[in-house]
């Protein structure tokens, strides 16, 4: 019993002596900040910068035709197909002439005879002319009855009625020959400019009727942007007025456009009025392009860092602030305008705050900053 005792109390200062064992181990030391130096910090501040106005708006060429048929016939050939360059005056599409061109005929026929017919009346009214002035010679010297005189005057009537009539059938038929040109004209549908096919609704052996589209003709090298501008806007846009206009898929830099229209009705659905800008001359321009035009509206004060403090992270944009004791950290921020001198930030920074003037591809989250 007293050796059992023993063996506990000993198993018991062994515990004792391993508790004070682990007690008097050191603390796991605590990780060190990594520092950063020559870092080069700016502090926010706001700047004045120009108040724009941007609108969007849609590419169209300065000239759109829609060319439709003005008469009813089969089509027989079609001469060209999207993107094909065209010219004054070329034939597009032809539909089948057959029927204008008899009529063409008759017509040339019809002229043909009241020609005839005019020549015939002419020379009927010479004579009875001639005969009038020699039976008025004779009944001025009392050689002839009354009588005569008055048949032979009416005779004078009649041919200078059938002259007159044939003259004005004469000009009914050149009138139809007209008509019969021109409707054999509708026949061949030419390019109304020079431009680019941007269109083709028809194919050879459709049936084509007045009114019906075939082919949309667009001229080439003269282009517009037409915006739309909500009519709280439309006090700082006038005519003639030059403005920067942004086409994104030609490229970021903005072109010097001139409003050259205003639509004066607003659309009742949007309150927003069509504003029309002439581009200049830019082979890559194509109708359907997007594009922004920036009217000015005077200047703002406005939270401005350089473009390249900001990082870009996903669809995000954020900038390294630096924080109590210089320590970094990611601020996520919602960016507005591009400036000559920098960005805009519209959220997420605070006048007075600091950041990383230009950080690069370097993570400063977390990091004490030593500054330049």
């Amino acid at each position: 019993m007293k050796t059992r005792y023993t063996s506990l109390l000993a198993i018991a200062l062994l515990a004792a002596a391993g508790l004070t064992a682990c007690n008097s181990e050191k603390p796991p030391a605590t990780a060190t900040t990594e520092v950063v130096h020559n870092v080069q910090v700016l502090t926010v501040a706001e700047s004045t910068v120009p108040d724009i106005l941007e609108s969007m708006g849609t590419v169209q060429a300065a000239q759109t035709s829609q060319l439709s048929s003005q008469m009813m016939g089969n089509i027989v050939a079609v001469n060209v197909h999207e993107g094909d360059r065209v010219h004054r005056g070329q034939v597009l599409a032809v539909i089948d002439d057959s029927q204008p061109r008899a009529g063409l005929e008759r017509a040339q026929a019809a002229v043909s005879a009241a020609n005839h017919e005019a020549a015939a009346a002419e020379s009927d009214f010479a004579l009875a002319e001639s005969t009038l002035k020699r039976y008025q010679t004779l009944f001025d010297k009392k050689s002839v009855s009354p009588q005569e005189m008055d048949e032979t005057k009416a005779r004078y009537q009649g041919a200078s009625a059938r002259r007159e009539m044939a003259a004005s059938g004469q000009e009914q038929a050149k009138a139809a020959l007209s008509q019969a040109r021109t409707a054999l004209n509708y026949t061949r549908i030419l390019a109304p400019f020079d431009g680019v096919v941007t269109e083709r609704k028809v194919d050879p052996g459709a049936l084509a009727s007045p009114g019906m589209p075939l082919l949309t003709v667009e001229g080439s090298g003269r282009y517009r942007l037409e915006a739309n501008v909500d009519e709280s806007g439309m006090r700082y846009i006038r005519l003639g007025q030059q403005t920067p206009v942004v086409i994104d898929s030609v490229g970021d830099t903005p072109v010097e456009g001139k409003v050259v229209q205003i639509v004066p009705a607003a659309d009742p659905a949007s309150r927003s009025f069509v504003v029309k800008i002439e581009l200049p001359s830019n082979p890559a321009l194509r109708s359907g392009l997007f594009g922004r035009a920036r009217f000015s509206k005077g200047e703002r004060q406005s939270l401005i860092v350089p473009r390249d403090a900001v990082v870009t992270r996903g669809q995000l944009q954020a900038v390294y602030v630096i924080g109590e004791n210089n320590i970094a950290s990611m601020r996520y921020v919602t960016l507005g305008s591009a400036t000559d001198s920098g960005q805009e930030v519209l959220s997420g920074l605070n006048q007075g705050d600091r950041f990383v003037a230009s950080p690069g591809d370097t993570n400063f989250a977390g990091k004490r900053i030593e500054v330049q």
